[in-house]
């Protein structure tokens, strides 16, 4: 398995390896369906608000429940698998709520990474990372990049 995408039981003792060693963490999520230029971009940000990214992929039972029943187009081990692959996620993580608020009070980040076209009041986990002095950026998008687009575009949808 690759060691940059953590089980559960894995988590808690790589957080408090990183917290130790004096490590910003960062955290975002997301379902990461088609790869693609806005997801790069979106999370090479992210990365540069700490030490160390961590991601929130959803499993395919959540995004079916969040976004639409075909979707998503690629199974979880493949997304969770092409973004490690990428240099600036360190580690990733499945989860199968539809939000990841008990991932984030698992992790207890330094900052939560989210898209710009989230309001502050409706991320979730926002008020908690504050609450223990973490910060909350908003990254904007690169304009005309998703995967909804490119799955209606292609008609998969």
């Amino acid at each position: 398995m690759d060691k940059k995408i953590l089980t559960p039981r894995k988590l808690a003792a790589t957080v408090a390896r990183l917290k130790s060693q004096g490590k910003k963490i960062v955290f975002t999520n997301g379902t990461f369906d088609i790869l693609h230029l806005g997801h790069v971009t979106y999370l090479r940000k992210a990365r540069r608000e700490g030490d160390v990214l961590i991601v929130g992929v959803n499993t395919d039972r959540s995004v079916k429940k969040y976004k639409d029943p075909s979707r998503p187009v690629n199974p979880e081990g493949d997304r969770i698998r092409v973004l490690t692959a990428l240099a600036c996620v360190d580690y990733a993580i499945l989860f199968g709520d539809t939000t990841p608020l008990k991932l984030i009070l698992k992790i207890r980040p330094d900052v939560l990474v989210k898209g710009a076209d989230w309001a502050l009041r409706d991320i979730v986990g926002a008020k908690e990372v504050m609450s223990w002095g973490g910060r909350v950026k908003r990254v904007k998008f690169v304009a005309g990049r998703s995967s909804t687009r490119i799955i209606k575009a292609l008609n998969l949808a």
